[in-house]
């Protein structure tokens, strides 16, 4: 019988969390449980944030394995596991490349589209091209080509920090400011009414299997930050209260967006269920949030898996990897 990464000896793992983002609190929050459920399977676990030793520790530990779970820009932007990567350093999750595009939210869904998956009416605009053309006509180019309610969100950014639901034209204002908050382009795509779900991509090894969806009923109507991360702002089922060949045919869309975004390992498919059945691609993530409020614990638990035994041969797949991970050619 062939051997699989489950047949391996787990090697030591370094967690990367923190970093110097707006979501190092969450980051941190992720990588204290991903050490715990380690540990709770005997793995040796290094906790590190990200700082000029970093280099150093992964030196002093030439056979381990790194966990990021790092959000934000130059976290999840696919920054991080470049470097990674020129250091010949294995890692869990998608390599750099796959990284840049899913977490561009305007890029992202283009590329789904091109795919055939059900995605917004969408516009990405960059902050220097709505303070040139003048905040007055653009407002109103926004509501014609996209309509209220409308959803405004920084185009790379986690968390739904700087995201807002735009109901009437006055709003928009305001949230476009919001937004450029936390990233130099805004988008500004068409609000899609339904039931939100998210559904989870993992390969341990034998392939890339999805996980039953999770259905997210935030109390505010809203699935923000707040309702992110607080404990009993949001209500989520799992598996989600939706009709089988709904929850396949999410499963079915989730699959897709992990292979054409090329991602690896683990990823999260955010999407709205519409008012006709059909799942709408929201957003994909390569770095899902592992926190106590997080879907991804969540859907494991539903799948009969444990965080721990999912996290460990996560981990056993990239040390079977190695280091070996193409990266773009240096200019």
């Amino acid at each position: 019988m062939r051997p699989t990464a489950e047949d391996d000896p787990t090697p030591t793992v370094v967690v990367l969390s923190g970093g110097l983002s707006h979501e190092r609190d969450v980051s941190l929050r992720s990588g204290r449980r991903v050490s715990l459920a380690l540990r709770s399977r005997g793995v040796e676990v290094v906790e590190s944030d990200v700082d000029s030793g970093l280099v150093d520790l992964l030196g002093s530990l030439p056979d381990a394995v790194v966990f990021p779970v790092l959000h934000g820009e130059a976290r999840e932007d696919g920054a991080q596991r470049e470097g990674l990567a020129r250091l010949g350093v294995p890692f869990v999750g998608s390599i750099g490349s796959a990284c840049r595009v899913a977490f561009d939210k305007s890029i992202a869904t283009t590329v789904v589209a091109e795919s055939g998956i059900v995605t917004p009416s969408q516009v990405a605009l960059p902050h220097e091209v709505f303070r040139e053309l003048g905040a007055k006509s653009l407002m109103a180019a926004l509501a014609d080509q996209i309509g209220f309610p409308m959803m405004v969100k920084p185009s790379r950014s986690g968390s739904a920090l700087g995201a807002s639901k735009v109901c009437l034209p006055e709003e928009l204002p305001s949230a476009m400011v919001g937004a450029y908050a936390y990233g130099q382009v805004a988008v500004i795509e068409q609000f899609i009414a339904g039931t939100e779900v998210t559904v989870t991509v993992a390969d341990r090894g034998p392939g890339a299997a999805t996980l039953p969806a999770v259905e997210i009923r935030p109390e505010s109507g809203v699935y923000d930050y707040t309702a992110r991360y607080t404990a009993g702002a949001t209500r989520f089922l799992c598996p989600a209260e939706i009709a089988a060949d709904v929850a396949q045919a999410c499963a079915s869309v989730a699959r897709t967006v992990h292979d054409v975004l090329g991602l690896r390992d683990i990823s999260r498919t955010d999407l709205i269920v519409d008012t006709e059945g059909r799942p709408v691609f929201l957003e994909a993530n390569v770095a899902p949030g592992m926190t106590e409020t997080s879907a991804v614990p969540l859907a494991i638990e539903a799948a009969g898996w444990s965080l721990g035994k999912m996290c460990t041969d996560l981990v056993r797949v990239a040390a079977r990897r190695g280091g070996r991970v193409a990266v773009d050619p240096v200019p």
